[in-house]
């Protein structure tokens, strides 16, 4: 299942996720982009926003108004919806309405890997190549991964530092998608916020924070979230 954490009232952009994108409501496009990958639902803290998609024939759910991050949104919604451990749940961000559906299916893919070989916590993300000028941009978040694709850190900050000004190799911009099984969701939800997490505005590093994996998978994308 994916789940569309739409909150309305966003900090820095207030009613970002209404703002017009093709003859279409940004959360509404980016539902629609995605939903022949999976059943789709949409977990919001608005009345309007479960109205407007009950228009465009897309499942909403009611969640609280004061969650920390998405992530946690969804783990309500998925408790309202009754998922099973095992179930397959992706967070695709409200503001991604041109996501690649390969870039989601990539995502789903690696969970179902992770499942086969029985691992204890899953989460998955992705990532793709960008030039040093994208990652100037503290809107961009990068990441550093290790040997096995797994992530190391993840920063606004431009990550990793040439100290000999080395730039011929690429930087790693993330894109704001996470897979887990119920089970994983849920395990994550729990966790206290990390420090680091406040601090970068970056909900993944309470994963980190916590010494549970994330595994990350090298997309191709065109997309601007």
């Amino acid at each position: 299942m994916i789940i569309i954490p739409g909150r309305l009232k966003s900090s820095r952009f207030e009613q970002k996720i209404l703002v017009d994108v093709l003859g279409l409501p940004m959360i509404i496009r980016t539902a629609k982009r995605v939903s022949n990958i999976d059943e789709v639902v949409i977990a919001t803290d608005s009345d309007e926003v479960v109205k407007l998609a009950k228009k465009y024939n897309i499942q909403a759910v009611l969640t609280k108004g004061i969650h920390h991050s998405g992530t946690d949104r969804i783990n309500e919604a998925a408790t309202i919806l009754n998922l099973s451990n095992n179930d397959i749940i992706i967070n695709v961000q409200a503001d991604e309405p041109f996501i690649e559906p390969e870039v989601v299916l990539a995502v789903k893919n690696e969970i179902t890997n992770l499942q086969k070989k029985n691992e204890n916590f899953i989460m998955v993300s992705c990532y793709k190549e960008i030039d040093s000028e994208m990652a100037d941009d503290s809107n961009h978040v990068k990441v550093v991964v290790d040997s096995k694709n797994y992530a190391i850190y993840f920063s606004r900050s431009k990550i990793p530092h040439h100290r000999d000004h080395y730039n011929k190799q690429p930087y790693f911009g993330h894109l704001g998608i996470y897979g887990f099984n119920r089970q994983s969701l849920k395990n994550f939800c729990s966790l206290p916020q990390a420090p680091i997490e406040n601090i970068e505005k970056l909900e993944q590093l309470r994963a980190i924070y916590n010494q549970l994996k994330i595994k990350m998978v090298k997309v191709e994308s065109k997309s601007f979230g």
